[in-house]
């Protein structure tokens, strides 16, 4: 298509911009090569997509000729209220104008250059005696972009020069710069030119402050979007770990258990069986609940949360899978999310004991001390396999949970044998934590 319409010849139509609708390149962003730094490779934004887009300012073109036609008929009227006092516009006059606004084309890529060029621009037009008038302006917005994009001391000195060069102008130079019988101006001007001049350093400065307020805060909210993504995400991998590898490991060792059984008893295979599929089929509800919550970021769960009221349920489990749990204690009532953390910690002990312990049997002990809740988990051991000294993301998920409530966990080989978790949460936890 972009050979076609650079061999498109006179009649061959308008060219593609014109038919769909959109201008050319240069007319958003300036002739070419003028959009692109000087440290910038020809070929980093020859595309038409976004991406090209989003790392260069538009030209200021609309507020330029703006502000270049309020120059210049304000110059006009200011002419005729100065008649007599001051030189009348001439064409050269109308070319410093004119190219005084047109500098500001430039003030996003080159603001220093713009604002001492603009500076120059008008001490030219004063030496040469033309009128006061809006003139001042195109130094006004040169100076605020200056100092907004980071460049104060550039602006203030060029307000400096500005003003030095008016006083040098108005009180020594003006005997010999036209019209001729100039008077030297008066210090009373001078103060108004010098308030003026802190007046606009001030606004500018102001506006600085804001800028790098709104910026800071940009990267502030950002930065916590961030910080609640990576928490939705961990938050996430521990409850599929914990749901997955608690399911997981009875599914496991009632598949053995079936195994074993198939030929010599059917009907405990049967039973083995038969708890493999309610397993299974509650694994999958609570892992397309976490999934809902994934696709709908902020709705209500369709179903409450787990919590130590299903402490009963969870032994029974742990019994299918062959481990003897006793319970010691009363769980008290607890906020939502202290509730199902304790619920995960004692279901992540208990599937630790289930994979990597000898034991067959683990005790739950649950007390309220100090308005903290304890929850210790025993098994008498030995430990199998390689894994079991505690360095899983089991424990990791634990310490997490705990930590998010300024809760502790502590978790290891008990002296006598065996392994303990021992798990300390608050009894009122903050909501927004």
């Amino acid at each position: 298509m972009a050979d076609m319409d650079e061999q498109r010849g006179p009649g061959d139509g308008p060219p593609r911009w014109w038919r769909h609708g959109q201008p050319p390149r240069w007319w958003r962003y300036g002739p070419p090569g003028w959009a692109r730094p000087a440290d910038e490779p020809a070929d980093a934004h020859d595309g038409d997509g976004e991406h090209g887009e989003e790392h260069r300012p538009r030209w200021p073109w609309r507020s330029t000729a703006l502000l270049t036609a309020f120059v210049l008929i304000g110059s006009h009227f200011a002419q005729e209220g100065q008649a007599g006092e001051r030189i009348a516009l001439d064409p050269f006059a109308r070319a410093l104008l004119l190219a005084s606004g047109a500098m500001l084309l430039w003030r996003k890529r080159h603001p220093v250059p713009v604002v001492f060029g603009t500076v120059a621009a008008v001490l030219l037009y004063l030496g040469a005696g033309y009128p006061y008038g809006p003139l001042f302006l195109v130094v006004a917005v040169a100076c605020f972009n200056a100092v907004v994009s980071g460049h104060r001391r550039a602006a203030w000195t060029a307000v400096g020069t500005l003003w030095a060069g008016h006083m040098l102008l108005a009180h020594l130079l003006y005997r010999w710069l036209p019209p001729s019988g100039d008077r030297a101006a008066s210090w009373n001007q001078e103060l108004v030119t010098a308030a003026w001049a802190v007046a606009l350093v001030a606004v500018s400065e102001l506006a600085r402050t804001r800028h790098e307020q709104w910026a800071r805060e940009r990267a502030e909210r950002a930065q916590a979007a961030r910080r609640r993504a990576d928490e939705e995400r961990l938050r996430i991998a521990r409850e599929l770990h914990d749901v997955l590898a608690h399911s997981i490991s009875v599914i496991n060792v009632q598949a053995g258990v079936g195994l074993a059984l198939l030929d010599n008893d059917p009907e405990q295979a049967r039973t083995a069986l038969t708890t493999i599929k309610a397993k299974s089929k509650e694994a999958l509800g609570e892992v397309r609940q976490v999934l809902d919550t994934l696709r709908a970021p902020g709705a209500a769960p369709r179903s409450p949360a787990p919590g130590l009221d299903r402490l009963p349920e969870l032994v029974e489990q742990a019994a299918g899978a062959g481990l003897t749990v006793t319970v010691e204690g009363e769980a008290p009532h607890l906020p939502p999310g202290a509730d199902l953390a304790a619920f995960r910690i004692v279901q992540e002990a208990l599937t630790n004991v289930v994979r990597h312990s000898g034991s067959r049997e683990a005790r739950v002990r649950i007390e309220r001390t100090g308005g903290r809740l304890r929850l210790r988990i025993d098994d008498d051991g030995p430990a199998t396999g390689a894994d079991a000294g505690g360095s899983g993301n089991g424990l990791a998920g634990m310490r997490e949970r705990a930590a998010a409530l300024d809760g502790t966990i502590e978790a290891g080989p008990r002296p006598d044998g065996g392994f303990r978790v021992l798990a300390v949460l608050p009894l009122e936890v903050k909501e927004d934590r």
